[in-house]
């Protein structure tokens, strides 16, 4: 790419001539700017709106700081219930992934037509959003943690299944050929040499996808998928930011533990 400027020439004290880098950073910001601009124009952003009510959003921050600890026994259990759901949906998704990845793998299976429906089905799971999922699920499932689970289930399917095909299609084959041509079937031959070598990027990514999915669990219930999300929803309905701040709390904790305990697997695993 031309420089958009040109650059300044310098002589060294051996006579040297080169040509001094210019940096397009000026520029570039300005474009940011008059993009910027054209958002807020675009998006109707009114910034004596958000100075109006300024004050509003601090008292609100104001309870939210504030939480109501004597709440607190009453957020226990749909934590329990939040966790419960990214829990078995993560850990489900992740294990009915892996076959399914090896069948969307293009170096294990050869047939371009199986490869292609699989890796369809990955990505329209993926495209589908969770919140859209989990009010289905709630439609077929009724109100509560079965239709959170489902959803849960469906990302981590996705998100897993994913990750791994394109884990398995960079893999060494050698053992795998070997195997196969030893008379094993094709199954058992990725069973014994390829999983082993695949194993702690599964792990690592099953735990990673649990992670993200205890907090995107505590939205669902906004669509009635159960846990954390119905009390949030509730309280902010009746304006109760005490509570609210008592729940995000738990959440905040919650996450914290999880996430410390995965990174501390993950470590060990790399």
């Amino acid at each position: 790419m031309g420089k958009l400027f040109k650059p300044r020439s310098l002589t060294l004290s051996n006579g040297k001539v080169v040509e001094e880098e210019k940096s397009n950073s000026l520029l570039i910001s300005l474009i940011l700017l008059i993009f910027l601009i054209i958002s807020l124009r675009v998006t109707g952003f009114n910034t004596s709106i958000l100075a109006r009510n300024g004050r509003n959003l601090m008292a609100i921050l104001k309870d939210l700081f504030n939480p109501e600890w004597e709440y607190l026994p009453k957020v226990i259990g749909p934590t329990f219930d939040t966790i419960k759901m990214s829990l078995f949906g993560s850990f489900l998704g992740a294990f009915i992934a892996l076959p399914f990845a090896f069948l969307a793998s293009s170096n294990m299976i050869t047939n371009k037509i199986i490869n292609w429906i699989f890796k369809f089905l990955f990505t329209l799971f993926r495209t589908l959003p969770t919140l859209v999922i989990a009010l289905i699920a709630t439609y077929v499932f009724g109100l509560g943690t079965l239709a959170g689970t489902v959803a849960i289930f469906i990302f981590s399917f996705a998100y897993v299944g994913k990750i791994m095909y394109e884990e398995i299609e960079t893999q060494n084959l050698g053992a795998y050929e070997a195997m196969i041509s030893m008379g094993y079937s094709k199954p058992m031959a990725f069973l014994k040499g390829i999983i082993p070598s695949i194993m702690a990027t599964y792990i690592s990514t099953s735990l990673f996808n649990f992670e993200g999915n205890v907090r995107y669990a505590s939205i669902l219930g906004y669509v009635g998928a159960g846990g954390l999300g119905l009390l949030i929803n509730e309280n902010i309905g009746w304006r109760d930011y005490n509570r609210v701040g008592t729940i995000l709390f738990a959440l905040v904790i919650t996450v914290f533990i999880i996430e410390l305990i995965s990174r501390t697997i993950r470590k060990k695993l790399s």
